[in-house]
């Protein structure tokens, strides 16, 4: 008999991706996809299970079916359906620690996969130009998804220590962007005109959708020859962009604020309901994060299809064009700067004599 692979977090439109491409792996018998609601996407020929990984039900479903692989998508920033904030962070968190209590009763629980995040850095002003694996945040996040982050890898830290017969691997996934994204940065990058913090231009990391459920099926397999898929990588597609690059590519004008009054900016944005702009994306607008792959490359053995750059471009493709769309602005700058470049007055230049 194949695995049985149980997926959380399936009604995410992530989690409904790597359901069905789970399924046609050739050594997969079984897919369990769980959730907590009905999902609005197919799932093909999983066995979805309508159940909360908060409540201790989630054991029984895994004894019942006798899963050998658990992956564990079902950690996000934005809640899926009804709730807000304090749902999102009770099944980041509470459902993390009912699956791991579960999982460490399940004897026929061979390997466990995690989604995690750089958000588990924090963002500040003295930190290392880039992050790997084992460095040491400067400061560690304080609130918001970030701080659940730091939560879930501590308790998955623990299963590890108790289990150490099962195959553990966890994911720090550079911010996900694509054609379908679900991220409180998506909705911050959607917005007509984009809210920076004055004098801050920060690095970004971005890595692509498909990329995503490439490495979560690596990270589910046994591993392939010459490579380890189990401890802890950060995932992210080569290259960084600049937020003002970002915001060109995009066609939105920015509006620079003052770094108090961002809070400010924040709340009523997220009053009248058009992202989440929380402190801790703030943090990120204003200081940036870049992580280290290598041992993505070197140990994991997985090789984004997708730079940053181009992952970027996939997300703006699917926006539609901004305020200010780049070849416009282009051909104006090219219309201003055609009379200087012919040799026009404000071309003219006059020989200063002496001069070196």
């Amino acid at each position: 008999m194949g695995k049985i692979v149980l997926v959380t977090g399936a009604a995410r439109q992530l989690g409904g991706r790597f359901v069905r491409r789970i399924q046609r792996d050739p050594g997969v018998d079984r897919v369990i996809a769980v959730d907590a609601v009905a999902p609005g996407h197919q799932l093909g020929d999983a066995d979805f299970v309508l159940a909360d990984i908060r409540q201790s039900a989630i054991a029984r479903v895994l004894a019942e079916h006798s899963v050998d692989t658990v992956v564990h998508l079902d950690v996000s920033a934005k809640a899926s359906g009804a709730g807000g904030r304090t749902t999102v962070k009770e099944t980041n968190v509470i459902g993390t620690m009912q699956l791991l209590g579960a999982c460490q009763k399940s004897p026929s629980v061979q390997r466990l996969v995690v989604k995690s995040s750089t958000n588990v850095y924090g963002s500040a002003p003295r930190d290392p130009a880039v992050f790997t694996e084992t460095t040491t945040p400067k400061s560690l996040p304080s609130g918001g998804f970030a701080k659940d982050a730091v939560e879930v890898e501590g308790y998955v830290r623990g299963f590890a220590r108790r289990r150490p017969d099962v195959a553990v691997c966890v994911l720090r996934f550079a911010n996900i962007l694509g054609p379908e994204p679900d991220s409180p940065l998506a909705d911050y990058l959607a917005l007509p005109v984009l809210p920076t913090v004055l004098g801050y231009d920060p690095r970004l990391q971005f890595v692509h959708e498909d990329d995503v459920v490439d490495v979560l099926e690596i990270a589910a397999r046994e591993p392939r020859r010459g490579t380890l898929n189990s401890g802890t990588f950060n995932i992210a597609g080569d290259g960084v962009l600049l937020l003002s690059q970002c915001s060109r590519r995009l066609g939105r004008p920015t509006v620079p604020v003052l770094l108090p009054a961002v809070t400010w900016v924040g709340s009523a944005l997220r009053t009248i309901g058009m992202t989440d702009f929380s402190p801790e994306q703030i943090r990120l607008l204003t200081h940036g994060r870049v992580v280290s792959t290598v041992q993505m490359r070197e140990t994991l053995g997985f090789r984004p299809r997708f730079s940053t750059a181009e992952t970027f471009a996939e997300f703006v493709r699917s926006r539609g064009p901004g305020l200010l769309p780049p070849e416009l602005v282009g051909r104006a700058v090219g219309r201003f700067a055609g009379p200087a470049r012919g040799g026009g007055p404000a071309a003219t230049t006059h020989p200063t004599h002496g001069a070196r």
